[in-house]
């Protein structure tokens, strides 16, 4: 059997105590480092709990995260103000970590963008780039309903230009040995520059599936959905709010919302506006707890989210046995098939709303379509979404990396 690896991991926005993004990276370099010797280089926020004690078995190298960006957070959580600093200053860590050791492999895990150069393609160590997610384009049919996103968030138009065109962006690709890309569309986008490295693999993970309450259908006086995610319009809930108005006979139904956004209010009004505000709870921001408390007691999980480029919530519903409904688009049109909920075509407002309205209505009249759909949930998230299963696959990556002719590193042999 093969000795440990020793890998050299890029990670800059990390954080198990946070959510999103840093909270994904965090699992990565924690499951990684049960199987490697990992040494990280990071940012880190002030205030937070320090890496080095999240992460044990790991050598951490970090910098502070200036905190003048702390005061744009929601341009920096797209943007990553910080990270040209944090190039250059990884840059200078790596080169001198080569004066005196050696590394099987770099790995740059975030950001998971594809926009951002990395600095391992100044160095000979071969290395892996992502899992890579995002830069998806809203669908036509729904751009006029998100005019009201911030003004920065249009500017992930400009990613393909750069993919095509920025030099920086392009050596960092082409000298990758392999990389990792959420779901089809992040092979599409990347070109010819992934044809012969690229492997799929979503950022996203669980430790183990979850037990949810059930009881038999017949005795239930409420079929729950639930919709878990940021109040945003491309999230999808006013589309659900428009589903549900169009099964008003269906007495049972009942929407469970967790997350709060600008969208929050407008999506409130709505229900109002179309009599269906009794039939929907608002819980807001809550906690990790109440949110598992959420999918344990739901019966389906409703998130027909139309730019969505992963999906952690996905994942999280798979993981609980619940049936999904989804858009045919992005990470969720990749994961989600008809053994374990619902695809639907992302076309125009009034059409996507009354698919979705005839999936739930399936759902709702079909019981055992629903029994059935849970399981193969369960199916699907131990074959794609374990941990375990994940590292294997990470690490056999590694070890079938070619390293460059006349390099002086030497690759771990059983």
């Amino acid at each position: 059997m093969a000795k440990s690896m020793n890998i050299l991991a890029i990670a800059p926005y990390i954080d198990g105590t946070d959510v999103g993004e840093a909270w994904c990276a965090y699992r990565w370099i924690k499951e990684l480092s049960t199987r490697g010797n990992v040494t990280l280089l990071a940012m880190e926020r002030e205030g937070r709990k320090a890496l080095s004690v999240q992460l044990p078995n790991v050598r951490v190298l970090s910098k502070k995260e200036p905190k003048w960006v702390q005061r744009y957070e929601r341009l920096n959580a797209m943007a990553k103000l910080a990270y040209p600093g944090f190039y250059f200053w990884a840059k200078k860590q790596i080169k001198e970590l080569l004066k005196t050791e050696t590394f099987d492999v770099g790995h740059q895990f975030s950001p998971f963008a594809i926009r951002y150069p990395s600095p391992l393609k100044a160095f000979s160590i071969p290395y892996v780039l992502g899992p890579f997610c995002g830069s998806l384009d809203t669908p036509k049919n729904f751009r006029k309903e998100c005019m009201s996103s911030k003004w920065f968030t249009h500017f992930r138009a400009l990613d393909q230009f750069r993919l095509n065109f920025d030099p920086f962006m392009r050596a960092s690709l082409k000298g990758a040995s392999a990389i990792l890309g959420v779901a089809p569309y992040v092979k599409t986008m990347l070109g010819d520059t992934a044809l012969k490295k690229f492997h799929l693999m979503s950022e996203l993970g669980v430790s183990k599936t979850s037990t949810r309450f059930t009881s038999s259908h017949s005795q239930k006086k409420s079929f729950r959905l639930l919709h878990v995610g940021r109040g945003v319009r491309t999230k999808g809930l006013r589309d659900v709010i428009r589903a549900l108005s169009l099964l008003q006979d269906l007495k049972c139904l009942h929407l469970d919302v967790a997350g709060h956004g600008e969208e929050t209010e407008i999506c409130r009004q709505l229900s109002i506006t179309l009599g269906v505000q009794d039939r929907i709870t608002f819980h807001g921001q809550i906690s990790r707890r109440e949110v598992d408390q959420l999918y344990c007691q739901a019966d389906a999980f409703c998130f027909p989210s139309f730019r969505e480029p992963s999906g952690s919530v996905i994942f999280e519903a798979l993981s609980y046995g619940l049936p999904i409904i989804a858009a045919n688009y992005g990470g969720p049109g990749h994961v989600i098939d008809d053994t374990c909920g619902f695809k639907i075509h992302v076309t125009d407002p009034d059409q996507y709303a009354a698919d979705i309205a005839s999936a739930i209505r399936t759902l709702v009249s079909m019981p055992m379509l629903n029994k059935q759909l849970s399981k193969g949930a369960y199916a699907k998230i131990n074959k794609i979404g374990l941990w375990k299963n994940k590292i294997d696959t990470l690490l056999n990556i590694y070890e079938n990396i070619q390293l460059p002719k006349g390099d002086h590193y030497v690759k771990i042999s059983d």
